[in-house]
């Protein structure tokens, strides 16, 4: 009956942070470029009171055993990397990725880091840059008598200037992609950086090599559906209580032992 109750209660805190994931995602619905996540769990360690496929005193083969389980541990909470819904904004530098890649940023710091936002603006130096000021790599500088701006799928940047007719090219945007999304490590802001388990990045022109192409007046939006994370915050719900019923249930049945008189 002890053991039911520390098995029951780390139900309750898998259930605690499975709510935690959900509520983040829900949280992050109509943030563009969003990833949902998702929790992995596994069961802990089992007492062996009797070892399947042992022989008993006939000498005959015990065909299961007896293993009894101590309850479920978090071991992985992992991004999962599926493409979002498009939503068009027709403002020219709004871009989207189709298929696999990430855009890379330039932090304050020196350090790249990539993100699947690409919502970005003009700073005062008519860089392209993120919401939060931060350039794009390699950086990208459009002329201030820029009338039109033109991006390719393959995320060449064309202008046409003031005065002229013929459109002409001053850079291109460059994506990355990796062995391993997954195990990129999540710094907020819409950012991601390389680890050991996401490989290193692997730096192309969009639509060549397994790279995705460009949508040129488009957003990706959140990978979160509003109606899968209800169900599967009804179902983490119900695992909670269920888990505080099965403690209850120990607690009642310590208290008759406890009540028994000679």
């Amino acid at each position: 009956m002890i053991r039911g109750l520390w098995t029951s209660a780390s139900g309750m805190e898998a259930q605690q942070l499975n709510i935690g994931i959900i509520a983040n995602n829900l949280a992050n619905v109509n943030t563009i470029g969003f990833k949902k996540s998702q929790a992995d769990f596994q069961d802990l360690l089992y007492q062996t009171l009797r070892t399947p496929g042992a022989t008993s005193a006939q000498g005959n083969e015990i065909p299961t055993g007896m293993q009894l389980g101590q309850g479920v541990r978090p071991v992985a909470i992992q991004k999962i990397f599926s493409q979002g819904d498009y939503q068009q904004t027709k403002n020219e530098l709004d871009v989207a990725i189709e298929g696999d890649g990430f855009f890379q940023i330039l932090q304050p710091n020196g350090e790249i880091a990539y993100t699947r936002a690409g919502s970005f603006k003009l700073d005062s130096q008519a860089r392209l840059v993120t919401s939060d000021g931060y350039p794009l790599d390699p950086e990208i500088a459009i002329p201030p008598d820029a009338t039109e701006i033109t991006i390719g799928i393959d995320g060449t940047i064309s202008i046409i200037q003031a005065g002229q007719s013929q459109a002409s090219e001053i850079g291109a945007i460059q994506l990355a992609r990796f062995p391993n999304p997954a195990g990129l490590n999540a710094i907020g802001r819409n950012l991601f950086l390389p680890t050991t388990a996401s490989g290193t990045a692997e730096t192309g022109i969009a639509g060549e090599s397994g790279v995705g192409t460009i949508a040129q007046g488009y957003l990706e939006l959140s990978n979160v559906s509003v109606v899968e994370e209800m169900v599967n915050m009804i179902v983490a719900q119900r695992a909670y209580e269920v888990n505080t019923k099965a403690i209850q249930t120990a607690d009642d049945m310590l208290q008759y032992a406890n009540n028994i008189k000679r």
